[in-house]
C-alpha cells in the first residue's frame, strides 16, 4: 500500500503515514469529500479515483483508510485494515479519537513495525510486544447505561471493563492482575413478514477473550456436552451449530470426546470460537409494521415493536431505523404512549 491514514468523523487527519512516496499528499481530503458526498447511499469500502484505489473500514465513527496504485487483493487489504484496528485497540485499550490522539507516538511505532515499504510484516499483538517500547496512555471509555447498571452489581462487570491496554493490566500495587474477560457476542438477523411471523433467522456468534493472567497458564473451556456441529450430522442435541471455527491457539484433542477446549491465551483480545446457527430460536423483539397511503403525497407508517424478554431483564442502546425513499421531503415522528407495557 502507498499511504495509510485515520480520519475523524469531521475529516481531520489523526494519523498519516506515507510508505512509498508515490501518491499525492492531499489524498485524504479527496477521499473524505468523496465519501461524504457519495451519489447513492453510503460509499463502498473500495473505490477508485484517478488511478488510485481507496480501501477503508469504519470503527467507532473513525475512517481507517489505505491507498494504493497497484492491483492488490481487496479481501487481503480489508483483512489488513481489520488487523491494524485490532492491534491499535489491544495496545490503546479502546479505539476512539481521543485514545489515538493521546497515543499517536505508540500508533506510529506500531505502524513502523507492522509495515515495511507498504508491505505487511507483523500483525500479531503477541509478536509485537518484543518490538514496541512505548507505553500506552489509558483513556476511560464514556459511560453507558449498561455500564452504570453493571456498576451497581459488584459481582458483574460491564462489557467495556476489558478496554485496558495490554501493558497496563496491573493493580495499584504493581502486581499483575489475575483477570480474564470473556464476552459472548451474538448478531441476530431475523426476517419478519407483515403479520409478525418469522420467515428466516440466523445467529452469528463469537466467544471473545482478553487475558491478564500472569504466567500464561493453560486454560480449559468446557462447552455443552450435547453440542452438535452440523445439521446433517445425524446427531441430536440441545445446541446445534451449523458450522464453527476456532482460534489457532486452541487444541482440539478433547473436543470430540468431552467438548472441552484447552489453549494458552495470547496477548490482546482474540476470538476463541466463531459459530453460526440457523435453527429456530425465540427472537428478543417482534415487529408488526403497517403502511397506509393517507394522501397522494403522504404515507403513514406504523411500526409496533414488542419485546419478548423476561420482566427482570431489559434492553439498552436499542436503535430503530426505518428506511424511507430518497425522494422523501420531510418526516414526522410520533410515539404512542397508550400501549400497554410502554413507557
Amino acid at each position: 500500500i502507498s499511504q495509510f491514514f485515520i480520519l475523524s468523523p469531521r475529516g481531520d487527519v489523526i494519523i498519516n503515514k506515507d510508505f512509498r512516496g508515490d501518491a499525492l499528499t492531499n489524498l485524504h481530503d479527496t477521499f473524505f469529500r468523496k465519501v461524504k458526498f457519495w451519489d447513492k447511499g453510503d460509499a463502498p469500502p473500495i473505490f477508485n479515483i484517478d488511478g488510485v484505489h481507496f480501501i477503508y473500514i469504519r470503527r467507532n465513527s473513525l475512517l481507517i483508510v489505505c491507498t494504493t496504485k497497484y492491483n492488490v487483493s481487496p479481501s487481503s487489504t480489508l483483512e489488513l485494515l481489520n488487523r491494524l484496528a485490532k492491534v491499535f485497540k489491544d495496545y490503546c485499550g479502546i479505539l476512539t479519537e481521543e485514545s489515538i490522539r493521546k497515543n499517536f507516538i505508540l500508533i506510529y511505532e506500531l505502524l513502523d513495525e507492522m509495515m515495511d515499504f507498504g508491505y505487511p510484516q507483523i500483525t500479531s499483538t503477541e509478536m509485537l510486544k518484543n518490538c514496541v517500547h512505548n507505553e500506552a496512555v489509558a483513556v476511560n471509555p464514556p459511560p453507558t447505561a449498561t455500564s452504570i447498571l453493571m456498576a451497581m452489581n459488584s459481582n458483574t462487570k460491564p462489557s467495556n471493563a476489558s478496554n485496558i491496554p495490554i501493558g497496563l493490566g496491573l493493580a495499584k500495587s504493581g502486581k499483575q492482575k489475575n483477570e480474564i474477560f470473556v464476552d459472548i457476542i451474538e448478531r441476530l438477523t431475523v426476517l419478519f413478514n407483515s403479520s409478525g411471523q418469522v420467515i428466516n433467522s440466523s445467529i452469528d456468534g463469537s466467544i471473545l477473550m482478553k487475558s491478564f493472567l500472569s504466567g500464561n497458564p493453560e486454560l480449559r473451556l468446557a462447552l455443552n456436552e450435547d453440542l452438535v456441529i452440523g445439521k446433517d450430522s445425524g446427531m441430536y442435541g440441545s445446541v446445534i451449530l451449523d458450522d464453527c471455527n476456532f482460534h489457532e491457539c486452541v487444541h482440539l484433542d478433547e473436543f470430540e470426546s468431552s467438548r472441552t477446549l484447552h489453549f494458552i491465551p495470547p496477548d490482546g483480545e482474540f476470538s476463541v470460537l466463531n459459530y453460526r446457527i440457523t435453527a429456530d430460536f425465540p427472537a428478543p423483539f417482534r415487529i408488526y409494521p403497517a403502511i397506509e397511503e393517507s394522501g397522494p403525497y403522504k404515507v403513514d407508517v406504523v411500526c409496533v415493536i414488542r419485546a419478548d424478554i423476561p420482566d427482570g431483564q431489559s434492553g439498552t442502546n436499542v436503535t430503530v431505523k426505518v428506511p424511507v425513499p430518497r425522494a422523501t421531503a420531510s418526516v414526522f415522528l410520533e410515539f404512542a404512549h397508550d400501549i400497554p407495557g410502554s413507557n
